[in-house]
């Protein structure tokens, strides 16, 4: 009856139904266009808000870090430079250039001062403890107690003073627990996986037996889980621990510990969170393993995305012990592997955005284009806590501040402490970026642009 009565007014709703469908489409493209545009980084008024003893101070950087020579010897001058200066003139001449650009500062004093100001252009801090060891540096459990104090005052500061919404501090579990033990513990558990179940009972306290190794072996993995446990325990509600990844040959071992560490600490909220490198070919199956685990054991999964920081050194270890290369062949897989494996984090994201979160850390503009656009298209918050963007202090400031004054959470991962203590924090990340840092023209020509801009206002007057 009801159908026989609308019958003659189909031909006149259809249209208008069809309009309706097509306008909402229309508006969808142009605002996806709109934020491409917005998000092209083209724009040098990002740096308006740069002192200009700060724009000199980037562009004087950046200028030597475009030179390849500089880069890869870099540990070596700054030795050398350290030896003709010595300690206190190689910091007077670091601490106001190379260090002010990449570090926070020393003390609690000069890290704040630091905060206020990323706080006021929108950026959220990532702190960063400058410790890690590889294999052969080894200096026993006193280092690794003290490592483990300084960590968690990085947690009290995060936390105590407030810098931002949802605190952040990145965490290596090598400044907590041996190389060594790591690489042998990765052998161990590719022949016969631990169940995460014994891991977190070892850290409760709990009498475990760790099949493989011997006795001062397990003692020392008891001590660093304590280590881990005391951390994750301090920083639950406050501060999201952000575990990075570090050389294949201990990854394994690594994520072993971060899962158990998940299982029993993100019951209800993403607080600790695994890292996956994508320059690796088999990042997208660790990836969607985690997801299944993680679905699995009933925990909230966090995942720190980034490319990668180890290629050459991976490389050369795979060449010299006759292993496949684990690194892609080319840049542009990893980029696929990169977007591919993002695109997997938002679809869960979209889907169940309390038991996910992703920080898409990089400094590939196209990347950040890709979450951005993905987020709109599946109804993602720019700012509801599932989805954040993270680069490096002192570098890709183009993209950091363009994201913030969109909008978008935007982090920025930062070290603080001596200039002793950071130098080889500096050198690492100086070698391991390299290429990010020989593709700094575009920002260092937006900077450029903005200190002419400058210059010509002041030559106006």
């Amino acid at each position: 009856m009801l159908y026989s009565r609308l019958r003659p007014l189909l031909p006149r709703l259809m249209p208008l139904r069809m309009t309706s469908t097509e306008a909402c489409t229309t508006m969808k493209v142009k605002q996806l266009n709109l934020l491409e545009e917005t998000l092209a980084f083209e724009d040098p008024k990002a740096f308006r808000v740069k002192r200009f003893g700060e724009l000199l101070r980037a562009l004087g950087v950046f200028h030597l870090c475009s030179f390849p020579v500089l880069v890869n010897n870099c540990g070596k001058l700054m030795m050398i430079s350290r030896t003709i200066l010595g300690r206190r003139g190689f910091s007077m001449l670091l601490r106001p250039t190379v260090y002010a650009q990449f570090v926070a500062g020393e003390n609690e004093s000069e890290i704040s001062q630091s905060m206020e100001k990323m706080n006021l252009l929108g950026l959220r801090p990532m702190l960063a403890v400058p410790i890690e060891e590889d294999l052969g540096e080894s200096t026993g459990e006193k280092r690794y107690d003290d490592n483990m104090k300084a960590m968690l005052e990085c947690v009290r500061m995060s936390h105590s003073n407030a810098w931002s919404k949802d605190p952040m501090m990145q965490l290596k579990i090598t400044a907590l627990l041996s190389p060594e033990l790591c690489v042998k513990l990765t052998t161990i558990i590719t022949q016969q996986p631990y169940d995460l179940d014994l891991v977190v009972k070892a850290m409760d306290g709990e009498p475990v037996d760790f099949p493989g190794l011997d006795e001062r072996e397990a003692a020392h993995f008891l001590c660093g889980l304590h280590r881990l446990n005391k951390i994750s325990e301090a920083s639950v509600n406050k501060v999201r621990v952000l575990v990075d990844a570090e050389y294949t040959y201990m990854n394994p071992a690594l994520s072993l510990v971060t899962m158990a560490m998940m299982k029993k600490f993100n019951k209800d909220g993403v607080w600790i969170w695994n890292t996956y490198q994508c320059y690796l070919k088999e990042s997208r199956s660790l990836l969607l393993g985690a997801l299944q685990i993680s679905k699995e054991e009933g925990f909230c999964l966090g995942v720190k995305l980034v490319r990668g920081a180890y290629m050459d050194k991976e490389r050369k270890l795979a060449e010299k012990e006759s292993q496949l290369d684990p690194i892609h062949n080319c840049w542009e897989d990893t980029n696929v592997s990169y977007n591919g494996s993002l695109d997997v984090m938002l679809k869960a994201i979209s889907q169940k955005p309390e038991r996910y979160r992703i920080i898409v850390a990089t400094h590939n503009e196209e990347s950040v284009r890709k979450a951005a656009k993905r987020m709109e298209e599946l109804g993602i918050d720019k700012d509801g806590g599932s989805v954040c963007f993270g680069q490096l202090l002192g570098m890709c400031d183009h993209v950091s501040l363009t994201l913030a004054k969109e909008g978008y959470a935007v982090y920025k991962s930062v070290p603080y402490g001596s200039v002793d203590d950071t130098l080889p924090y500096l050198v690492r990340r100086a070698q391991e970026n390299r290429t990010v840092l020989q593709g700094i023209r575009k920002e260092r020509d937006l900077l450029r642009k903005e200190f002419y801009r400058r210059m010509s206002l002041r030559g106006g007057k």
